[in-house]
């Protein structure tokens, strides 16, 4: 299942994306399950929580079915020599091991645990978002904070489960439209919380993630384990306009709430015609008057390090006739907060307009191509059944500063090579 970006013929690019479905609210356990029954492989699970066995960690992964809805169940325990103190909490498991970690022990574990550097990345991210909003609550420095709960064994055991079997997946877009959640009081490390708990309202507030409450259900259905995945995950907000579902995987929830209790993640494909125009991008505008030109120089290259896919200024007059230049970036939706942080940090102006607009993109890739002289990268776009061959810039031009021959020269017979 790995790299689900891939192109089906002229014309036409596929994309795959993830869309968690929260319904039933979201924890870390119903993530872990639900992408294991996506088909993501269990054997890197267990590899990656092997490290934790000593600790007393078992997991089991069963089929079982929540008010005839059946999924996959991840169950996360602490062997009984190892266990202080049990606690039913929200979805959760069924022991919790009040170790009191900070959130650099925690980044010790993970740093030690089997996994690759994107899931580590990945993994780390969704701590530090569940520390940043238990610092919050607690009014403490970040690097004060003790994990009660969510630092307990289980809560490491699902965020870095979650976040190998997300990678092993290829995922890297994924759609979170919003997050149920119940009503009504749990009992924790501090006593009766309201819930939604104050970690959870926290992540909500930060990343903008709409919770919906819903009267009826009592009890606590989102986890900040879960929401911090969520936030983590998320690239989207809004879902396609039309899309295929490939494949769906189940998560059940260890609560009952008179209904089931399940957590769908979908493997979605939205195909889009290249030739149609697609208003999946930003124009970002904004006037600037009072800058120096390496201060806008600077400015362009913060903004596409912030994810902008192209940036350009363009000589304008403002009041009073004064010169000035017009910045516009054109970026993704997943970047926007991003790039606009970017464009208010780096240059001087106080406001920025956006509207969406529409692209028609040719589909696209990257060949290399072996001269006698060297390697060129060569960009291939295809449109209609014609195709098109533009050797890159810095790829020629490093061929021909080694070389001594002609810019013109190592560009044309590049070009071509790639028809060839």
């Amino acid at each position: 299942m790995g790299g689900m970006g891939y192109n089906r013929g002229i014309g036409k690019q596929t994309k795959m994306t993830l869309y968690l479905e929260c319904s039933s609210g979201i924890s870390g356990d119903m993530t872990v399950a639900a992408l294991l029954d996506l088909g993501a492989d269990a054997g890197k699970l267990d590899k990656a929580l092997s490290g934790l066995k000593h600790e007393g960690l078992e997991w089991t992964v069963s089929r079982k079915s929540s008010h005839g809805v059946e999924g996959c169940d991840f169950d996360v325990g602490i062997h009984e020599h190892h266990h202080h103190g049990e606690e039913e909490h929200g979805h959760g498991h069924h022991h919790h091991h009040h170790e009191h970690r900070k959130l650099h022990d925690v980044e010790h574990v993970i740093d030690h645990a089997e996994m690759n550097g994107k899931a580590r990345e990945l993994a780390k991210k969704t701590f530090r978002i569940i520390a940043e909003a238990e610092a919050k609550a607690h009014g403490k420095p970040l690097d004060e904070v003790h994990f009660h709960e969510v630092g307990a064994l289980d809560s490491i055991a699902d965020i870095v489960g979650a976040a190998v079997l997300i990678d092993d997946l290829g995922i890297t877009e994924c759609v979170v439209t919003g997050i149920n959640e119940g009503t009504g009081f749990v009992r924790c490390q501090h006593g009766e919380l309201p819930v939604p708990v104050p970690a959870v309202v926290n992540i909500a507030s930060a990343y903008s993630i709409p919770l919906r409450v819903r009267e009826t259900d009592k009890g606590e259905m989102c986890t900040p384990t879960g929401i911090a995945l969520a936030a983590a995950l998320r690239t989207r907000n809004v879902l396609p306009a039309e899309f295929t579902i490939v494949k769906t995987g189940v998560g059940l929830g260890k609560k009952d709430f008179g209904r089931p209790n399940v957590l769908r993640a979908m493997l979605i494909e939205t195909t889009t015609d290249n030739r149609r125009p697609t208003a999946d991008m930003w124009m970002l505008e904004t006037n600037i008057d009072d800058s120096t030109g390496e201060q806008l120089g600077l400015a362009m290259e913060e903004i596409f390090k912030a994810g902008a896919v192209d940036v350009h200024f363009v000589p304008c007059m403002m009041k009073k006739n004064r010169p000035a230049y017009l910045l516009r970036a054109l970026v993704a939706e997943s970047a926007l907060c991003h790039v606009e942080e970017a464009i208010f940090k780096h240059t001087t102006t106080i406001g920025i307009r956006r509207h969406a607009v529409e692209r028609t993109v040719l589909a696209r890739e990257t060949v290399e191509v072996e001269l006698p002289f060297g390697k060129v990268a060569v960009k291939k776009c295809s449109w209609d059944g014609g195709v098109f061959w533009y050797p890159e810039y810095e790829s020629v031009k490093i061929v021909a500063e080694e070389t001594g021959m002609a810019f013109r020269d190592v560009f044309d017979t590049a070009k071509n090579a790639a028809k060839a």
